[in-house]
């Protein structure tokens, strides 16, 4: 079998993602994660043409971004498959997959990026389990000084917050509903499923959001395909923020 280098962020729910579709398939493989923001330019230095992770060394071959990293694992194995047989049930898992990388992905990103703005103590917490290149009392150490670096390149709005916040709902009833119709949380996982468990599982990370997610049927998938996601956001939401989601 080719050696497979998984290199992520800390916190990173598409990495999340990716990790949880080797873990499903037993490839053996290996996780490298770069400082957030800093990993831009380091990905360049490991012979990556992007910027964003995750990314896959497979071999010799470098596979960047989940969709094709889904793609790229059936390949290497096809059992047991991430895609259906079926054209057809392929291709809602397919948009499926293509509106959680386009929208919900997104969605929990920015949320994350403004309550990191409100709560640094929590940039520690994603960091452990660490898969950074340093011992875990470096790491310790070096949380508070790369934090100016991290947050950086994450100011998000109040106006954008609160939007975001107000679509969640219609974002989780669409996932809700693709449960229901049986094209996500079949018996055989597929890579919509992982998908979606990424992303809703970095918004389990929010205190304020949790209690309001883990009981619904997304919440449910997701607690099933990625159970433990390190990191916690406290509540940092203003409660008239949060009333859509009541």
């Amino acid at each position: 079998m080719k050696r497979i280098t998984l290199t992520g962020i800390p916190g990173s729910h598409p990495v999340a993602a990716v990790q949880a579709m080797l873990d499903r398939k037993e490839l053996p493989y290996v996780r490298r994660d770069f400082p957030n923001q800093l990993h831009r330019r380091l990905l360049r230095l490991r012979g990556f043409h992007g910027h964003t992770v995750p990314t896959v060394r497979i071999g010799a071959q470098h596979v960047e971004g989940s969709l094709a990293i889904a793609r790229a694992l059936d390949e290497l194995k096809p059992l047991p498959p991430l895609f259906p047989a079926d054209a057809d049930r392929r291709a809602k898992v397919e948009e499926l997959e293509r509106w959680v990388d386009d929208e919900l992905q997104q969605n929990a990103r920015r949320l994350a990026y403004w309550a990191v703005q409100h709560d640094r103590s929590s940039l520690a917490t994603f960091a452990t389990p660490s898969y950074l290149p340093f011992p875990a009392w470096l790491t310790k150490l070096l949380v508070p000084v790369l934090a100016p670096v991290v947050l950086h390149g994450m100011h998000v709005g109040d106006d954008e917050t609160r939007e975001r916040l107000a679509s969640l709902p219609a974002q989780l009833d669409r996932i809700d509903t693709a449960i229901e119709r049986g094209i996500l949380g079949g018996p055989e996982p597929n890579a919509a499923d992982f998908q979606v468990a990424g992303s809703v599982g970095l918004l389990l990370c929010f205190d304020d959001l949790r209690a309001r997610i883990e009981s619904r049927p997304a919440g449910v998938l997701s607690r099933r395909l990625v159970p433990v996601y390190p990191g916690r956001f406290a509540p940092v939401f203003p409660a008239e923020w949060l009333r859509p989601l009541d």
